[in-house]
């Protein structure tokens, strides 16, 4: 097995209202340090069509639309072995500390889970019972094929939670 890979810290300030939570970051955003960095991935695409911003490959400016918008991102898994960059890959995980960022973060309305791997593992985490409603979005990774529109219509539940 792989040595241990870990996740960022969270982009969130006091002005969040979403969190979306990744499982952990694949080999590509490792090696850049910048969430959803693999080219494919098509999770930049949706936030930009989402809040109808001009697409940019600048990192610090893609931060920036996420604040914005009131958008916070993390991962479930704080740190695990893994190899290449498949959800199915990972073992021996230890999760992040989610309820605790929620605690500091009380204008948090919901969270979306970035495919299965993070919604199960947050359910453990918090319970099907929390006190935030919580939404499983298809996964934006080239590995998951719907089609961008379907994905897109499915993030689009997003906007609800916004002012």
């Amino acid at each position: 097995m792989q040595n241990r890979i870990s996740s960022f810290p969270p982009i969130i300030d006091d002005q969040s209202e979403i969190l979306i939570l990744g499982s952990i970051p694949g080999v590509k955003s490792l090696e850049k340090q910048q969430y959803y960095a693999h080219p494919q991935n098509k999770f930049w695409t949706i936030i930009f069509e989402l809040f109808n911003e001009e697409v940019t490959e600048n990192y610090p400016e893609r931060i920036n639309i996420l604040k914005k918008h009131h958008i916070a991102v993390w991962d479930v898994i704080d740190s695990c072995e893994r190899k290449g960059s498949l959800d199915s890959e990972i073992r021996n995980e230890e999760a992040n500390q989610i309820a605790e960022l929620l605690d500091q973060h009380p204008h948090i309305k919901a969270i979306f889970c970035n495919g299965g791997k993070s919604y199960k593992n947050l359910q453990k985490l918090l319970g099907k019972n929390y006190r935030l409603p919580i939404f499983q979005l298809p996964s934006t990774s080239p590995l998951h094929t719907v089609a961008f529109d379907k994905k897109l219509e499915e993030w689009n539940k997003i906007l609800e939670f916004l002012i």
